[in-house]
């Protein structure tokens, strides 16, 4: 994982195949796969709504420099990210290098 917290997206990702999807994945504890392993996602719970809050603008810092944005959806006590890449329609390895740097932020040791 630590390559994938160094890594920056590459707007050419190819998509994942499925044994480098499989060994991606277990690499990013908590990430989940949908049923056709188009997209991850990952529930993040907190305290607080200011909590909350913090997470979402650290994860909009790693959007704008990965230049690759998350589907969230932001509640009282909690946020869940998803990516996928839209322009592959499914996973690639820019997916999981944000997954990555999502899962080490500070503000995800909250949860």
């Amino acid at each position: 994982m630590n390559d994938l917290l160094l890594a920056h997206c590459d707007p050419k990702a190819p998509l994942l195949d499925a044994d480098t999807r499989a060994r991606v994945l277990a690499s990013l504890p908590g990430w989940l796969p949908d049923a056709e392993a188009k997209l991850i996602g990952r529930r993040f719970g907190f305290d607080n709504f200011y909590q909350v809050m913090a997470f979402v603008n650290a994860v909009a810092e790693i959007a704008h420099a990965q230049d690759h944005h998350p589907e969230m959806l932001v509640g009282y006590n909690a946020c869940t990210v998803s990516y996928t890449t839209h322009s592959r329609d499914g996973l690639t390895l820019n997916d999981a290098i944000c997954a990555a740097q999502v899962s080490a932020l500070p503000e995800a040791s909250a949860a």
